[in-house]
């Protein structure tokens, strides 16, 4: 993406912070890659940088031991509208530049329903060029994972097993068949990721078409797919579109403005249209940033259902809530995982920092989702069934909503245990191999 001179300006300013506090210098001086170096060089950024700058805490680095631990202390707690800062991380530099600019990533491929903490564990998703693929399937029940029984891992919360150290490691998985156990031997690997997995066109009753769409991670590999797929549903004369985003936990803002601007479609008025409005802190506005629609291709899709869930974050949001001021956005599954906010990651070392840098607006100044955006019409995910099949759960719920304009009925215990896993999400860690975020290059 290229970068405008004040950007630009920007960028060279969030690396300069950086680089002084670790000792470096823009005439070639050295950089200390120490603690205390680095913890220096972390706080000088977030007092700058950092979008609570000046109402979060500013404690003395010398009191922590790692880096990790100190931005722990740095986080804004919260007030009484907005929560306690759970999204800045520091990520190995090499993982983050793996996965965001070459599209691959080192696991198994096997994603779970841990958030939900209850049984049966179920296999949710499976990346379809991993080591898992053709050998666990949506919906498989899993009875152990490296000898730890599904009873156990959900009780003690803990899915680390899933996240292999190398290339090369092994996962038993014991899942349930119809013959009994089964085990199923994973072997790490590095694969490349499928962000757009499934794009198909549904024939509703009557006759209306609608397309269909899985977009896993706002990379810029999913830019071409993405095109593709929007161009193949209008050309097969789909009028609907079912964007399937309950697994996607963000990425890019450039490709959110890109899949935004597809379906949004032409225009036929000369007024720019403004998908989202990044706003920095007081001591950055020069920085803060517009993304407008482009001009696309065909007709915009005036009404669009959004498949969402706890796992949908970020990036995903972002487009939900872009997309409103232009169409008819129905969200059908749980409420988002709530995270207006986003990154200019930079790099310290062999570590890449995303802290708070902006939070997004859409073009009528909405935003705030700090709990989530929450779904119009509430259907639980039972983790079963193929994506995009028209007899899966959720899938079943939007074609039967484009149909009726009517949500399918929900229980008070669904809606009750939607909020509880809900709530349970926006305190727990991510699952093993889900990257949430949503950012740009500064």
């Amino acid at each position: 993406m290229k970068l405008s001179p004040a950007r630009r300006r920007c960028a060279t300013l969030i690396a300069a912070a950086l680089l002084a506090g670790c000792g470096g210098s823009d005439s070639g001086g050295s950089v200390s890659c120490d603690v205390a170096s680095l913890n220096s060089a972390l706080r000088s950024y977030m007092l700058d940088w950092y979008y609570w700058s000046g109402s979060a805490p500013n404690p003395d680095p010398a009191s922590y031991s790692d880096v990790t631990s100190y931005l722990d202390a740095l986080r804004y707690g919260g007030d009484a509208v907005v929560p306690r800062d759970r999204w800045s991380y520091i990520q190995d530099s090499s993982s983050f530049n793996q996965f965001f600019a070459e599209g691959k990533t080192l696991g198994y491929g096997l994603f779970v329903n841990g958030l939900e903490m209850q049984l049966p564990l179920k296999v949710r998703y499976i990346e379809a060029l991993s080591p898992a693929a053709g050998l666990l399937a949506r919906g498989d029940t899993i009875l152990s994972l490296n000898g730890r029984s599904a009873a156990d891992l959900i009780a003690a919360s803990d899915f680390t097993v899933l996240s292999p150290a190398k290339e090369g490691d092994v996962l038993s998985v014991v899942i349930d068949s119809a013959t009994g156990p089964k085990t199923v031997r994973l072997t790490a690997a590095t694969y490349t990721l499928t962000p757009v997995p499934v794009s198909t066109v549904l024939t509703l009753p009557g006759g209306v078409k609608a397309g269909y769409l899985v977009l896993k991670d706002f990379i810029t590999q999913a830019e071409a797919p993405l095109a593709a797929a929007l161009e193949s549903f209008r050309a097969a004369g789909a009028t609907e579109l079912i964007l399937d985003l309950r697994y996607n936990g963000g990425g890019r803002v450039s490709t959110a403005n890109v899949l935004a601007t597809l379906i949004a479609g032409a225009t036929n008025t000369p007024t720019p249209r403004l998908f989202t409005r990044l706003k920095y802190n007081a001591a950055h506005q020069n920085s803060n940033n517009d993304f407008m629609l482009g001009d696309g291709s065909g007709a915009g899709f005036a009404r669009v259902v959004v498949l969402t869930g706890v796992r949908t974050c970020s990036a995903s949001e972002l487009v939900v809530n872009g997309l409103k001021p232009y169409a008819n956005v129905v969200t059908i599954g749980g409420a988002s995982c709530g995270k207006p906010f986003g990154f200019n990651p930079v790099p310290n070392c062999t570590s890449t920092i995303s802290a708070v840098n902006f939070e997004s607006f859409n073009a009528l100044g909405e935003g705030r989702y700090y709990n989530g955006i929450t779904a119009t019409c509430a259907v639980s995910d039972d983790f079963s069934g193929a994506l995009g099949s028209p007899a899966e759960k959720l899938t079943a719920a939007a074609t039967s909503y484009l149909q009726t304009g009517v949500c399918p009925p929900a229980s008070t215990a669904e809606r009750e245990r939607a909020a509880t896993i809900g709530r349970r999400a926006r305190i727990q860690a991510t699952e093993p191999g889900e990257r949430q975020g949503m950012w740009t290059e500064p």
